[in-house]
């Protein structure tokens, strides 16, 4: 049974907030927390010690259980306690290791990690009587499984990897186009001094210079280990893109590449974002995957001066030119409850303050 809890004010809960949902019991786990899981604004998941290999994504709606639904479509079972290989093109279903009992008027979403949007591994929460994925209502109360779905390497996961994270709401806390818009002239979010605001901040592509402006993963490469890092040479799974001065990228149908925004990104202290897909009606192509930024990215203070917004993209259909300075994603951002007690960057987990292009934490860094 979980102790009463309740917050002053709207906005996303910060680390001290999730703190005390652990300590009250609205956040339960199998196994003792890890010590850097939670984030400024946000809470690391664990995977479980079993993985479900099914014939295919599903939600298992109003009136049915996971697993009752995993009764009928799972194909085998993985231990994952020693670690296990996750194939490409397959769909998986892992129960987590933290479950939830939230107290009314705390809602919750969840998002890839960093790492994991820059592996192209598609990953998707869903909850029991589920309707939608990575959405958990106010007042939820049950387990959290995964959706894990390798779609260009192949990944060694274990018990107690980490390849998601869930942030916790309440009230409102998305900014309108008029609070974007203000907040930017107080506190400068993207270096542009007029960015076109539409349902949050739009960011756009770098592909100006002569040298390297993105990567394009290579399709058949080895397997990567989720929880070693600087332990793969770049160049056994990504080609270097070099831009040769031509300020333009052909996409080409159904492959990943990993570019940059042409802005530095700036969250304040009292704020966190979200990386969205911009208007799909401006192309056949899309930021892969939505991220959270958490307070404190790209903030002086916090050592990230210059922080770009690394673009996870993909192409469908067609093939599609993209060109520098091109609109390709947005930032939405959201009020904080309460500034973190630490800010992203001034923790040892922070691998991606102050980058620029960079690849995934398991690369060796390129000289």
């Amino acid at each position: 049974m979980t102790k009463s809890v309740s917050f002053e004010g709207a906005g996303i809960l910060n680390d001290v907030d999730i703190h005390q949902l652990v300590d009250t019991g609205a956040i339960d786990y199998a196994k003792p927390l890890d010590e850097d899981q939670i984030q400024p604004a946000s809470l690391d998941l664990r995977l479980g010690t079993t993985a479900y290999r099914v014939r295919a994504s599903f939600l298992p709606g109003p009136r049915r259980s996971v697993r009752e639904k995993l009764d009928h479509l799972q194909l085998h079972q993985i231990d994952l306690s020693e670690g296990a290989v996750l194939e490409t093109g397959c769909v998986y279903i892992v129960p987590l290791m933290e479950s939830l009992i939230l107290p009314d008027g705390i809602a919750a979403a969840a998002n890839p990690k960093s790492s994991t949007g820059r592996l192209d591994i598609f990953t998707r929460l869903i909850t029991d009587k589920a309707q939608q994925f990575d959405k958990i209502p106010q007042g939820y109360d049950g387990p959290l499984y995964l959706e894990v779905s390798p779609r260009t390497f192949p990944i060694f996961a274990r018990a107690g990897s980490r390849l998601t994270q869930i942030r916790f709401r309440q009230g409102r806390v998305v900014l309108t186009d008029e609070e974007h818009q203000a907040l930017h002239q107080a506190q400068t979010l993207v270096a542009s001094s007029e960015p076109f605001i539409s349902n949050g901040i739009a960011v756009s592509i770098d592909l100006a210079g002569e040298d390297i402006i993105g990567y394009r993963a290579q399709r058949h490469a080895a397997v990567i280990d989720v929880d070693k890092r600087d332990a793969q040479e770049v160049l056994d799974f990504w080609e270097p893109i070099y831009g040769h001065g031509r300020g333009e990228l052909i996409l080409d149908p159904d492959e990943f590449y990993i570019l940059v925004s042409n802005e530095a990104v700036h969250v304040p202290p009292l704020y966190a974002a979200e990386m969205v897909p911009f208007d799909p009606l401006v192309g056949e192509f899309r930021v892969h995957y939505a991220g959270f930024f958490d307070p404190g990215f790209g903030h002086s203070a916090a050592g990230g001066t210059g922080s770009r917004a690394v673009l996870e993209v993909r192409s469908h259909e067609v093939p599609f030119i993209v060109e520098h300075g091109q609109i390709i994603g947005r930032l939405a951002y959201e009020k904080m409850r309460a500034r973190p007690s630490e800010l992203y960057g001034m923790s040892i987990s922070s691998n991606y303050q102050a980058q620029g292009l960079k690849l995934s934490k398991h690369f060796k860094a390129v000289n």
